[in-house]
C-alpha cells in the first residue's frame, strides 16, 4: 500500500488530488499557499482537506517506521518466520501490528517465563492441544527439582497458557470489539475526599455510570480530571461472563479434562492480562477522541476570536480597570504606539471621580482619541458607567473588550522587548487597546491556551493541542494578510513560509533599511530564499508601494498575467484594479498558463475587484443592560443583551456585563435538537438571553436563548 492509497481509503478524495498535494507538501509548500495558489493542481482542495492529507501522510510514515522497528526487533531475536514477516508487511492497522509484535516484546520476567524455565512449556502445549486424557499422570512426568507436585506443574502450565491466550490475535481483536461496543465507565468518590470543598464541582461523578461509546467528550474529560485530582476513581468494565464466553468459544474445542484447565487459564488471563490491557486501551481510545473533540472546539473558538471585527487604525484610549490600585490608562496612536500613560482613581476607596474625569477629557482632546477600550475584568462596568458620564468635546466610541491573556502578555518577553521601560500594568493596558484596533495582530503574541476560549485545555494531548492551535493561528493570519511594514515579529512568524527566525530577520532588516517599497525587496532579507519568498509573498501587503498589486492577494508569479490583461484592455495595471466594468470584459480561459489554471485565473479576477479585502467585519459598539451591575441584580425571567464569550461542546457562555458569565446549555440554544453549538452561535455574537436560574452562592447563572 502506498501513502496515496492509504489516504484515499480514509478520505475518498481523487488519487490525483492526493498525489499532487503530497508532492507540494514534500516541496515544503505550506497549507495556506497550496489551498490558495495551487487549486488547479489539487482539484480545488480546501485547507481542511489538505490538512487531513498531511496528517494521514504523517500517520502512514509513522506506521512504516513502526513496522520497520518491529521487523528489526523480531529478526534480532531470530524469530522472524516468512509467514510472520508477510503478515507484518501487509498489515496497515496499528493495533494488529502491536498484537503481532506482542509475543516478542521485551518485558519484565512473567509467570509464564518462570514456568518455562521450569520445563513446563511442553506440558502446556499438550494441554492446549486438548488431546490428553490422564492429566495427573501427565503432570507427574514434569516433576523436577523446581516442580515439587503435580498441581504445581499444572499451575505453571496454566500460567503459560494464560500468556498464549493473551497473545491470541483473534481473542484480542474480538474482545476489543466487545469493549468498544459495551464498555461502561464507572466513577466512584474517594470517601476521604467526599467532603473536600474542591471536590464539590465534581459531585456529579461521585457515583456515575455511563456507556463509554456514548459519553460526551466534555463529560469524559471532566471525570478523568476528577480522577487526576484524586476525588474519584474510574474503571472501564464489561460483562465478565460475556467476555469469558467469547474467549472460551475461541479457544476451547473439546469437553476433555484439558478444557477445564484451559478454562482456568482463560479466567486468569482475562483477569490478570487481557482485561487490564484492553480496558486501558479502550479508555485511551475514548480519551483520544475526546481530546480531538475538545481541541476542535478550542480551535474553532480561537479562529473566531482571531478573526473578530477590528476597529482599524484609530487613536485609542485604553483602560485596565481596578479599584484600590486604580485604573491604568494609556493613549495609543493609529499604529498602536504608546503616546501617554497614567493612573486614575475614579472608584472606591479613593473616589477621585472628578479629577479622573478631567484627566480623561484632557487626554481625549490632547491625543485626538477616537475610541475608548475598557478591559472586561474587575471594575469594568463601573469604569464603563464612569466614562459614559464624561462630557467629551467629540464623544469617542466606547468598547468593552476581553482582557483574557493580557496579564500573560504583559509579563512575557515579547512585551518586555516592546516596552522595556514600562511595568506590566502599562503593557497590559496597551494590549487591551491594541486588541480593539486589531485582535489578530495582538492576540498572536499570547499563548493560545491563555486566551480563555478553550475547555479542558490542560487535560488534552498537549502536543496535539499546540499543533492544532498553531495551525489555526497560521490559517487566520494568512486568510487576512499582514502589512509588511507594521507587522510585529509575532505576527510575521505565522505568515506562510516565514517562521520565527525569518520574522526576526525581516524586522531587523526593516529597522536598518526603512519601510519595504515592494515585495521583491523581501529577497534581500538575510536567509530568505526563493522558496520562502514563493510561500510568503502573496500573504504580505505593502500599502502605497511601487506596485499596486503588492497591496493585494495576487501572487507575484501572476503579475505578468494581470499586466497582460491590462495591456489587452488598453489600460494601465493600476487602472484595472477595482474596475469592475473592465474586469467583467476579461475571459478567464484566455489567460490560463502552465502554472496558473482556470481556478487560479478566476481567483485573480475576484481579487482585482476588491484588492486586499479584509474578510473580517467592522467592530460594533455593544450596550449591556445598565441596570445589571452584579450577579445580585439578576432575576429569573429577565431578558438581557449579552455577548457570547466562550463555546463548549455542551453550550455557550454569555457575558452579561458582570463578573460571572452565564451558561446557555445546548438544549436552550433554540427549539429543536442541536448537534453542534457552532451551528447556532459564534464567538462575540450579540445575543438576547433569558435568565432561568441564579445561584449566588456558587456564582452560577443559567440562561436560555429560547425567549
Amino acid at each position: 500500500m502506498t501513502s496515496t492509497s492509504y489516504i484515499q481509503k480514509t478520505l475518498q478524495i481523487p488519487e490525483h488530488s492526493i498525489s499532487a498535494t503530497l508532492k507540494l507538501l514534500n516541496e515544503d509548500c505550506t497549507i495556506p499557499f497550496i489551498s490558495r495558489y495551487r487549486k488547479d493542481a489539487t482539484g480545488n482542495l480546501d485547507e481542511v482537506q489538505i490538512g487531513q492529507i498531511a496528517k494521514l501522510n504523517d500517520q502512514f510514515e509513522e506506521l512504516i517506521k513502526r513496522k520497520e522497528n518491529i521487523l528489526k526487533s523480531i529478526e534480532e531475536q531470530h524469530a522472524l518466520t516468512p509467514d510472520l514477516k508477510q503478515r507484518i508487511e501487509t498489515s496497515f492497522d496499528i493495533q494488529e501490528l502491536e498484537d503481532l509484535y506482542l509475543p516478542f516484546k521485551k518485558r519484565r520476567k512473567t509467570k509464564a517465563d518462570a514456568a518455562k524455565e521450569k520445563g513446563l512449556e511442553p506440558l502446556a502445549k499438550i494441554i492446549m492441544s486438548q488431546k490428553a486424557c490422564d492429566l495427573d499422570f501427565l503432570a507427574s512426568k514434569y516433576l523436577n527439582d523446581l516442580v515439587a507436585t503435580g498441581e504445581e506443574a499444572m499451575q505453571g502450565a496454566r500460567d503459560i497458557m494464560a500468556e498464549w491466550i493473551n497473545e491470541n490475535m483473534y481473542v484480542r481483536k474480538n474482545l476489543r470489539r466487545l469493549f468498544q461496543r459495551k464498555a461502561v465507565i464507572i466513577s466512584k468518590v474517594v470517601k476521604a475526599k467526599k467532603e473536600d470543598e474542591a471536590a464539590q464541582k465534581f459531585a456529579q461523578y461521585f457515583d456515575w455510570e455511563e456507556n463509554l461509546n456514548r459519553i460526551p467528550s466534555h463529560r469524559l474529560l471532566a471525570m478523568l480530571r476528577a480522577e487526576a485530582e484524586g476525588f474519584v476513581k474510574t474503571s472501564v468494565n464489561i460483562d465478565k461472563d460475556e467476555a469469558l464466553d467469547l474467549i472460551e468459544n475461541a479457544v476451547i474445542k473439546s469437553n476433555s479434562d484439558c478444557a477445564d484447565q484451559i478454562a482456568l487459564a482463560i479466567k486468569d488471563s482475562y483477569k490478570r492480562l487481557l482485561e487490564p490491557a484492553i480496558s486501558n486501551e479502550t479508555l485511551q481510545e475514548a480519551k483520544q477522541k475526546a481530546d480531538i473533540k475538545a481541541i476542535d472546539i478550542f480551535s474553532e473558538n480561537l479562529r473566531q476570536l482571531l478573526l473578530a471585527p477590528p476597529l482599524g487604525e484609530k487613536r485609542i484610549l485604553a483602560i485596565d480597570p481596578g479599584y484600590r490600585s486604580g485604573c491604568k490608562v494609556v493613549c495609543l496612536d493609529e499604529k498602536g504606539d504608546l503616546l501617554h500613560n497614567e493612573t486614575i482613581y475614579p472608584h472606591a476607596p479613593q473616589n477621585e471621580t472628578g479629577m479622573a474625569m478631567k484627566k480623561i477629557r484632557s487626554m481625549a482632546n490632547a491625543y485626538n482619541i477616537q475610541a475608548i477600550s475598557i478591559g472586561n475584568g474587575t471594575a469594568s462596568r463601573e469604569t464603563e458607567f464612569f466614562i459614559k458620564k464624561i462630557a467629551f468635546d467629540t464623544p469617542p466610541q466606547v468598547f468593552v473588550v476581553s482582557e483574557a491573556g493580557a496579564s500573560v502578555y504583559s509579563a512575557s518577553k515579547i512585551a518586555r522587548d516592546e516596552f522595556p521601560n514600562y511595568d506590566v500594568t502599562v503593557r497590559g493596558a496597551v494590549s487591551i487597546g491594541r486588541r480593539l484596533s486589531d485582535p489578530l495582530a495582538e492576540l498572536v503574541k499570547i499563548d493560545a491556551k491563555s486566551i480563555g476560549v478553550g475547555q479542558y485545555q490542560h487535560d488534552v494531548d498537549q502536543t496535539l493541542l499546540k499543533n492544532e492551535l498553531d495551525t489555526t493561528v497560521m490559517k487566520c493570519v494568512n486568510a487576512v494578510g499582514i502589512n509588511l511594514n507594521t507587522a510585529s515579529k509575532s505576527l510575521l512568524s505565522y505568515v506562510s513560509g516565514i517562521g520565527e527566525k525569518m520574522a526576526e530577520n525581516i524586522v531587523n532588516y526593516r529597522a536598518e533599511n526603512g519601510a519595504f517599497e515592494d515585495r521583491k525587496q523581501l529577497k534581500k532579507v538575510p536567509r530568505l530564499g526563493e522558496k520562502a519568498y514563493q510561500q510568503a509573498a502573496a500573504f504580505i501587503r505593502i500599502a502605497n508601494g511601487k506596485n499596486p498589486l503588492d497591496n493585494s492577494a495576487v501572487h507575484p508569479e501572476a503579475y505578468p498575467i494581470v499586466e497582460k490583461m491590462a495591456k489587452d484592455l488598453g489600460i494601465k495595471t493600476i487602472d484595472l484594479i477595482a474596475n469592475k466594468e473592465k474586469i467583467a470584459l476579461i475571459s478567464p480561459e484566455k489567460y490560463v498558463t502552465e502554472n496558473v489554471g482556470i481556478l487560479g485565473i478566476k481567483d485573480i479576477l475576484k481579487e482585482l475587484e476588491k484588492p486586499g479585502l479584509d474578510p473580517r467585519k467592522a467592530a460594533k459598539v455593544f450596550e449591556f443592560d445598565p441596570s445589571v451591575k452584579s450577579i445580585k441584580d439578576l432575576k429569573t425571567g429577565m431578558i438581557l443583551p449579552g455577548i457570547v464569550n466562550n463555546i463548549t461542546a455542551f453550550g455557550c457562555f454569555v457575558d452579561l456585563g458582570i463578573k460571572e458569565s452565564g451558561l446557555v446549555h445546548i438544549s436552550q440554544l433554540k427549539n429543536g435538537y442541536v448537534s453542534d453549538v457552532n451551528e447556532v452561535v459564534k464567538l462575540h455574537q450579540h445575543v438576547q438571553v433569558r435568565v432561568t436560574e441564579v445561584d449566588e452562592a456558587r456564582k452560577r447563572v443559567q440562561l436560555s436563548m429560547i425567549l
